[in-house]
C-alpha cells in the first residue's frame, strides 16, 4: 500500500483483526481511505467522530457523548467529506449515519463552540451547513439516519438529508431553534414541510416542541421505528438488506428520479424519469436481472 500520509498531512494508525496482519489506514478531515476489509473499524474520537464498516454499509457514528453528540464544525465537515468519498467506494451500497450511545442522535449545533463566533463566522457555518448536508442529500447512494437518540435543531436536520430514517423507540424529534430566537439553518424549514407538510412542519418549528418516535412514524418523519430491545443499528442493517442485495444502479437512478423531479410540473418530472431510465436500460445489471428470474437464482448485480 503506498504511504501518501505525508503528502496528505493525515495522521496514520494501524489496526488489525486477530489472525490477520495489520493494515495502515490513513484518516483525517482532509480525506480517507479504506481497505475492503469488511471487519474494521477506524476510531476518529479526536474529531469527534469515527468511520465504520458493516458489510457493504459504510457507517459514519457522531462520537461526542459528552457534549450530547452536538453538532460541532469538524463533525460536519467529516459528514461532508463522508458523503462525498462514499461516492466513490464502488463496493459500498448503502450509507448510515447514527450517534454513540442510546441518549443522543445529535442534539443540534455545539453552542459552546458557537458562542465566541462573530455574525461573519455565523454565516460561513450556514453555509457549511448548506454544502456539507447538500454533499449527504445528494449523494447518489441511499443514505439512512439510524437514529438511536434525541435527534434536535442540526441533528434533525442530519437526518432530513438523508434519503431514509429508522429511529428506536425512545427517541425524541424537534426543531427548537425559534425558542432561542433563531431558525432552523441547516434545511429544516424547507426539507420538513416537503417530508411531513406544511401545517405538521411548522408546528414542530414554531411550537419548538419535539415528538415521540410513533408520532414521527404516523407523521413520515421517519420510515420505521424499531421493536423494543432490538438494536436500532442492528434492526436498520437487517431492513436495508434488500438495498445491499440490490442493484446499485438502479437504486442510483431512482433517487435520481425521485429527487430531481419533487419540485418541477408533472411532464417535466416524466422527463426526468425517463432520463433515468435511460441509464439502466443499457447496464449489465438490467440483463442479470432478467437472467436471473429466467434461472429462479439470486441475482448477482456488479453496479454495471
Amino acid at each position: 500500500m503506498q504511504d501518501d500520509t505525508a503528502s496528505h498531512g493525515y495522521q496514520q494508525r494501524k489496526i488489525g483483526k486477530p489472525g490477520h496482519v495489520s493494515q495502515a489506514i490513513n484518516i483525517g478531515l482532509r480525506g480517507l481511505f479504506f481497505p475492503r476489509e469488511r471487519w474494521y473499524q477506524v476510531p476518529m474520537n479526536d474529531s469527534g467522530f469515527r468511520v465504520e464498516r458493516r458489510g457493504g454499509a459504510a457507517l459514519f457514528v457522531i462520537c461526542r457523548g459528552s457534549s450530547a453528540n452536538a453538532l460541532s464544525r469538524e463533525v460536519l465537515l467529516g459528514l461532508g467529506r463522508f458523503a462525498r468519498e462514499v461516492e466513490t467506494w464502488s463496493d459500498v451500497r448503502v450509507a448510515l449515519v447514527t450517534g454513540q450511545g442510546d441518549r443522543y442522535f445529535c442534539a443540534g449545533a455545539d453552542l459552546k463552540e458557537r458562542a465566541g463566533w462573530s455574525e461573519r463566522e455565523i454565516v460561513h457555518q450556514l453555509g457549511l451547513y448548506r454544502s456539507e448536508l447538500g454533499a449527504l442529500d445528494q449523494c447518489s447512494k441511499p443514505v439512512v439516519a439510524v437514529l438511536n437518540g434525541v435527534a434536535l435543531g442540526g441533528g434533525l436536520e442530519i437526518a432530513l438529508a438523508c434519503d431514509l430514517r429508522v429511529a428506536a423507540p425512545h427517541v425524541r424529534l424537534g426543531q427548537p431553534e425559534t425558542r432561542l430566537a433563531i431558525i432552523p439553518g441547516a434545511g429544516g424549514t424547507q426539507r420538513l414541510p416537503r417530508l411531513i407538510g406544511e401545517g405538521r412542519a411548522k408546528q414542530m418549528i414554531l411550537l419548538g416542541e419535539s415528538i415521540d418516535a410513533p408520532t414521527a412514524l404516523a407523521w413520515g418523519l421517519v420510515n420505521r421505528v424499531s421493536p423494543p430491545g432490538v438494536d436500532v443499528l442492528d434492526d436498520t442493517l437487517a431492513w436495508v438488506e434488500p438495498i445491499l442485495q440490490g442493484a446499485p444502479l438502479a437504486q442510483s437512478a431512482a433517487l435520481r428520479a425521485v429527487d430531481g423531479g419533487r419540485d418541477v410540473p408533472l411532464e417535466v418530472g416524466l422527463d426526468v424519469e425517463w432520463a433515468a431510465y435511460d441509464r439502466v436500460l443499457h447496464s449489465e445489471d438490467r440483463l442479470e436481472g432478467l437472467r436471473a428470474f429466467a434461472d429462479k437464482r439470486a441475482p448477482r448485480y456488479q453496479g454495471r
